[in-house]
């Protein structure tokens, strides 16, 4: 009986010795997030970040979004089918390259839609609308809002922009070309540009698609991606100007492959914690050990500008990011 009494004291520690505590996660990692999702679009709502990226998928497949939610960068919650073909009629395949951007109380999220080749085609650029950042997202127009070629851009690969004067501007393009638009009011078409066209190209040198734009210390930062989707010279180049109509000149490549990384980085966003100052790109990439065009996973590490205002050539990691809170 003594010995087991004994036994019985003793067993908590032992027990205890041997347990072992889940270590506190300090970083994003990457991916940051399970899955293959590409295109990210990250975006800061009050005081959480969102990623709205493609699941990247066979075209036929890519028929809905997720999204994914911190308040910290390193823990994401995943906000499934936050837009589905379903509601989107005109829409059936290629759901690509999520943008969003909040107007009032409302969250529009502008997406692309079927691939097409050709005028004769039905699909393009659409736009749909919500309460919540979360969803659920409803067609805003019922038809595409871009659905033809201009100045040899595939309406594809959307992104919107709001300038320092309030007025919000469409920057889109695929094929090597780029144009931007004048957003209307309402969302549902555009409104003439100063010298009277509706899409202006701003196509800078070794433009291919992705294109995002971000403002700091009054220039225009513009930025996108070259080379092929599917091969691992994918990468992100940028210019500067003083206006979003550019002319914006290449300044040069700031995220490309890592032979011991990943390859086929690229079709970025950019963020900004306003009260710590500290910058990020919000990428896709593709592990060394994929050939799968469609294997793009969601990553996220941080950017550095120099004391002239160019940006530092990204250093890609495994480890991701700190944690960072929003105000």
């Amino acid at each position: 009986m003594k010995k087991l009494l004994l036994a019985l004291i003793l067993l908590p520690i032992v027990n205890s010795a041997n347990a072992q505590t889940t270590p506190k996660k300090t970083h994003s990692g990457n991916p940051v997030f399970k899955g293959w999702y590409a295109d990210p679009e990250a975006v800061v709502f009050g005081k959480k970040y969102w990623i709205y990226p493609t699941f990247s998928a066979p075209y036929e497949k890519q028929v809905f979004f997720d999204a994914f939610s911190s308040p910290d960068l390193v823990n994401w919650t995943k906000h499934p089918r936050i837009l589905d073909t379903a509601g989107v009629k005109w829409a059936k395949k290629a759901i690509w390259a999520p943008s969003i951007i909040k107007k009032k109380d409302q969250y529009f999220l502008f997406f692309g839609a079927n691939d097409i080749q050709s005028d004769k085609e039905s699909g393009g650029i659409g736009v749909a609308v919500a309460n919540h950042p979360a969803g659920p997202f409803k067609d805003h127009l019922g038809k595409p809002l871009v659905d033809k070629f201009h100045n040899g851009a595939q309406p594809i690969d959307q992104f919107v922009f709001k300038d320092k004067d309030g007025k919000y501007y469409l920057i889109y393009g695929g094929w090597k070309h780029c144009n931007i638009a004048l957003l209307n009011d309402q969302f549902t078409g555009f409104s003439p540009l100063k010298d009277g066209s509706t899409f202006k190209e701003i196509t800078p040198d070794s433009y291919v698609e992705g294109p995002f734009m971000f403002m700091r210390n009054n220039k225009y930062y513009f930025m996108w991606s070259e080379g092929g989707w599917t091969g691992p010279d994918y990468c992100v180049a940028y210019a500067i100007a003083d206006s979003p109509m550019g002319p914006f000149k290449r300044v040069g490549k700031i995220l490309q492959q890592d032979a011991k990384i990943a390859n086929g980085a690229g079709h970025h966003s950019v963020i900004r914690n306003e009260k710590t100052d500290d910058w990020y790109i919000v990428y896709h990439r593709r592990p060394l050990d994929q050939t799968n065009g469609n294997a793009r996973e969601t990553c996220i590490d941080k950017m550095y500008f120099d004391k002239d205002g160019l940006i530092k050539p990204v250093v890609m990691t495994t480890s991701g990011v700190s944690a960072n809170f929003l105000r």
